[in-house]
Order: structure tokens, then C-alpha cells, then sequence
């Protein structure tokens, strides 16, 4: 029902949209996010909004919609199905229950570094997978740094994978994500990301997994004390938008568009290691114990899910192709 209502809303926003903008002659994009306007995620957007009014000389805007104003990043994606929604920024972890080929990025332990995560996200391989999503309504347009993701808990520190077992872990509605935490021990549970601060402190789940930036932004710091940078998964965000209206977009308005969120990236990832610095910092202020565990015993630990694509001869190359990317 709630989804239903937000379909309706933002339906009757575009029409009224749309006839301001015959009148002006100027197309405004919808953008949600569920993200909140400190995150870099969101000032990168507002560049890109400033960027490309100016690019197209007030011909083309963008309104941007934070902190899951419009729905969860999955009815954001719906959304742009139906072509209700403009674009909006997902995690690769929810992009792939609509762009399967984007589960291999969601990999644990499948990135050297965040040099390499970038070569390959910014060639070939980045490029292909953004494209694989337009046979289900959705093209990827560039990829945001979401940096890596570690685990935090509320009772005990994870010095090692054994110390997930009995954990209920959140995670976000991704195959690839509870097939790693089930190989750690843990039990993965997904809740949306709006609901697990309430959720961790309840005691529904024991713990989570992010980003430094996620984790204090999100204030779970408040409940949970300890964080375990293993560092599992390299999981970009992905911007995205509706091919109802990429295929609506003169190729001029596709050029600025280009251009904007070219820039809007680069942008993005230069406040997010800044951004990244910072959390870490302001959480262990708040009493957080940071735990900086052996990566390659938990490396270990995943390497089955890894012998299940080889099943998927395609998928399976991908991965070959990114891991000797240099």
C-alpha cells in the first residue's frame, strides 16, 4: 500500500513537472537517494545538479530527493522501471536483484585495493556491466566509491571468523552478501537500511556490516562498539537511470548529462577519502573499539562461493578478467 501511494505521488509530481517544463522549456530529472544531504554521496549529486544547469545553459535540472524521501533504494529502482522516477543512486548490492551480471562486484575479497576496484570500474568491465541493466529498464551511469565494507557488533568484538557464529548480521537484500556471511558462520538477515538502527536496537539483529562513512553517519556507533575492518567487500554505489527517460534525452542532453556525472564522480570520490578518514576518527572518539583482524582468514572462508560461478561460464570470465586486471 505504502509503495503503491509513493508510485502516485511521484506520478503526480512529474505530470505537473512536465507541463512546467514544456512552458520553460526545461527538462528537470527526478533523483532520489535514501542517503542523508551530509553524506558525500548526496554534495556530489549537488554538484552534478550545478554542473549540468550549467552545461546545458538552465535547459536541463536536477531536483534531488534525499534520505528515502521517495522509498527504499529497491522501490527507488522500481520506480525507474515504471518511469515514474528520473535516477537514483543504489549499492551494488541491490542492483543485482535486477542486473544479475552486478553480483560479481559484490564479491568478497574480489578487489586488491581501492586502485584496482577503480581500473576495473572505469573500464571495460565497469562499462559492460553499467550497460547490462538496460534490458531491465535501468542504465547504470557511473560508479560512486562506497569504500569497504567491515562488520560491527553490539556485545562482542570479531578478532576472527568464529566469533560471527550465533550473529544475526544485517544485510541488504543481496544473494552475494548472505552467501558471505553464512560461509563466516553468521546468520544473515535483511532489513532495509532505514529500519536498522531501531532494529540493532531491539536486538533483532547482533550486528551489521559498512563503510566507516555509513556507520557514523547512520549514528549506529550509538549501539554498536565494535567494528572489525576486515574489509570484505569493495561495494561501489551505482548511479543510475531509467532508460524511459535516457531514451527520451536528445543526444545533446545525454552529452551534459555525461559530462556532469563524469564530474560529479570524480568529485565523489575525493570527499569520500576524506569523508572515510573522519568517520573512523569520530566514532573510536565515541567509544567505538576499532579491531583491525588478519583479512586472509576470512579471505579463506569465501573461497567456496567463488567455485559456485563457475557454473555461469559468462559471470565466471568476468571474474578471471578482474582478477588479473592490473
Amino acid at each position: 500500500m505504502r509503495r503503491a501511494f509513493t508510485i502516485w505521488l511521484t506520478l503526480v509530481a512529474l505530470i505537473g513537472a512536465n507541463g512546467c517544463n514544456q512552458q520553460k522549456k526545461t527538462r528537470t530529472v527526478k533523483l532520489a537517494h535514501t542517503l542523508d544531504v551530509s553524506h558525500s554521496v548526496h554534495q556530489a549529486m549537488v554538484k552534478m545538479g550545478e554542473d549540468l544547469e550549467e552545461l546545458s545553459g538552465g535547459k536541463l535540472k536536477i531536483e534531488i530527493y534525499p534520505n528515502q524521501q521517495l522509498g527504499t533504494e529497491r522501490e527507488c529502482l522500481e520506480l525507474l522501471q515504471i518511469g515514474s522516477l528520473g535516477m537514483t543512486k543504489v549499492s551494488v548490492g541491490v542492483l543485482e536483484n535486477f542486473a544479475p551480471g552486478m553480483r560479481v562486484l559484490g564479491l568478497p575479497f574480489l578487489f586488491r585495493d581501492r586502485e584496482h576496484a577503480f581500473k576495473v570500474l572505469d573500464g571495460p568491465i565497469g562499462q559492460e556491466l553499467l550497460n547490462e541493466g538496460e534490458q531491465y529498464w535501468l542504465k547504470g551511469l557511473g560508479y560512486y566509491d562506497a569504500g569497504c565494507r567491515s562488520f560491527y557488533t553490539k556485545e562482542r568484538p570479531v578478532n576472527q571468523p568464529d566469533d560471527l557464529k550465533g550473529l544475526k548480521i544485517r544485510v541488504m537484500e543481496s544473494v552475494t552478501a548472505m552467501d558471505m556471511v553464512t560461509s563466516l558462520g553468521g546468520s544473515p538477515t535483511p532489513i532495509s537500511w532505514g529500519e536498522l538502527y531501531t532494529s540493532l536496537q531491539q536486538g533483532v539483529v547482533d550486528g551489521a556490516e559498512n563503510n566507516p562513512p555509513s556507520f557514523y553517519l547512520s549514528r549506529h556507533y550509538e549501539v554498536c562498539k565494535y567494528y572489525s575492518l576486515d574489509e570484505h567487500t569493495l561495494l561501489p554505489d551505482v548511479l543510475v537511470i531509467g532508460t524511459h527517460l535516457w531514451n527520451r534525452l536528445t543526444p545533446e542532453e545525454r552529452t551534459w548529462l555525461k559530462q556532469a556525472v563524469d564530474k560529479s564522480v570524480k568529485y565523489q570520490r575525493e570527499l569520500w577519502a576524506i569523508s572515510e578518514t573522519e568517520a573512523l576518527e569520530m566514532v573510536q572518539k565515541a567509544g567505538v573499539e576499532i579491531i583491525r583482524p588478519d583479512k586472509k582468514l576470512f579471505a579463506g572462508k569465501v573461497e567456496g562461493i567463488y567455485e559456485g560461478y563457475k557454473k555461469d561460464k559468462k559471470l565466471y570470465e568476468i571474474i578471471r578478467e578482474i582478477q588479473s586486471t592490473h
